[in-house]
C-alpha cells in the first residue's frame, strides 16, 4: 500500500491526533475522583485508531523501501508503534491505562516527526532477511526496555509517595507496587532475552559489527546488556528491588538509547550519512 504526499501526511496527522485525543481522556480519568469505565474504553478505541493508521505508515515506508526503513524518523515511528501496540495488549490485562498520558504524546510526536517521509531512501540499502531479523530484534528489545524505563520512573515515584504517606490520584491508577516491580523485571528480562539475540544476530552476519561507524553503537549496546543482566542477577540473587532496581534500569536505558539514536542522530542527522 502506497500513498501519495497529501495522504500520507494527513494520514500522520489523524494518528497523532487520535494518540493525543487519548491522552487527553487518560488524563480526565486521571483527574476524577473516580475512574470511570466509559473513559477506558475510549481511551483504548483511540488507542486502537491510531495504531491502525500508524500501521499503515510504516507498512508504506517499508513497501516503498522494499526493506525496513533505517533512517533515523522512520526507525523513531517504528520503536513508538512498537511500545503503543504493547501499552495497548498490557491494558486489557492490566489497569495501566493511564500511562496514555506519557506514552501517547511520545507517540504523536514520532509520528509528526516522519512527516512527509514519503519517498524512498536515496541510497539503495541491500539488506537480506537476517540483517533485516537483527534489525527486527533490535526495535523489539529497544522498544520493551523503554518500556521498562517509563515503568521505572513510575516505580520510582509510587514508591517515593508511598513512603511519605502521599498519593496523587495518577498513582492511584496505577496498579499496586509489587505488581509494577514484577512487571518491571518481567518487560525488563524479555528485552534483555531479545537483545541477546540481537547482538548474537549482529556478530553472526554483520559483516564487521566494530566497523568504525558502528562501533560506539555495539559497544554501547553491549555496555546495556551488561547492566541490565546484571541487574537481573541482583534481582536473582541478592534481592535487588525498588530504587536500587531504578537506578541500574535508568543506567542500562541511557546507554540503550546512546547506542541506537545518539549514533543515528550523530550519523545522519549531523554527519548525513546514510
Amino acid at each position: 500500500m502506497l500513498f501519495s504526499l497529501t495522504v500520507f501526511n494527513g494520514l500522520s496527522l489523524v494518528s497523532a491526533l487520535i494518540y493525543l485525543l487519548g491522552a487527553i481522556l487518560a488524563a480526565i480519568n486521571i483527574t476524577n475522583d473516580k475512574q470511570l469505565h466509559n473513559l477506558r474504553q475510549l481511551v483504548l478505541s483511540s488507542a486502537f485508531a491510531a495504531l491502525f493508521i500508524h500501521i499503515l505508515l510504516v507498512m508504506h515506508s517499508y513497501n516503498v523501501n522494499h526493506i525496513i526503513s533505517n533512517d533515523f524518523f522512520s526507525m523513531l515511528s517504528l520503536i513508538f508503534l512498537v511500545i503503543s501496540l504493547l501499552f495497548f495488549v498490557s491494558a486489557f490485562t492490566q489497569p495501566i491505562e493511564s500511562l496514555a498520558i506519557i506514552v501517547f504524546p511520545f507517540s504523536a510526536l514520532a509520528v509528526l516527526l516522519n512527516f512527509g517521509n514519503v519517498l524512498p531512501v536515496s541510497i539503495p540499502v541491500q539488506m537480506d532477511g537476517a540483517l533485516q531479523l537483527h534489525i527486527i530484534l533490535s526495535v523489539l528489545s529497544y522498544s520493551l526496555l523503554t518500556v521498562a524505563a517509563f515503568q521505572a520512573v513510575f516505580l520510582s515515584i509510587q514508591e517515593k509517595q508511598l513512603h511519605n504517606q502521599q498519593s496523587s490520584r495518577f498513582i492511584q491508577r496505577l496498579p499496586p507496587l509489587q505488581l509494577m516491580e514484577t512487571l518491571l523485571f518481567r518487560v525488563i528480562s524479555l528485552g534483555v532475552f531479545l537483545l541477546t539475540f540481537a547482538l548474537v544476530t549482529g556478530f553472526v552476519f554483520l559483516e564487521d559489527i566494530f566497523a568504525q561507524h558502528i562501533a560506539h553503537k555495539t559497544i554501547l549496546s553491549i555496555f546495556a546488556w551488561v547492566v541490565f543482566a546484571t541487574l537481573l542477577c541482583g534481582r536473582h540473587f541478592m534481592g535487588w528491588r525498588g530504587q536500587q532496581a531504578v537506578k541500574w534500569t535508568y543506567g542500562g536505558y541511557a546507554a540503550l538509547m546512546l547506542a541506537y539514536f545518539g549514533s543515528k542522530f550523530v550519523l545522519q542527522l549531523i554527519l548525513e550519512q546514510s
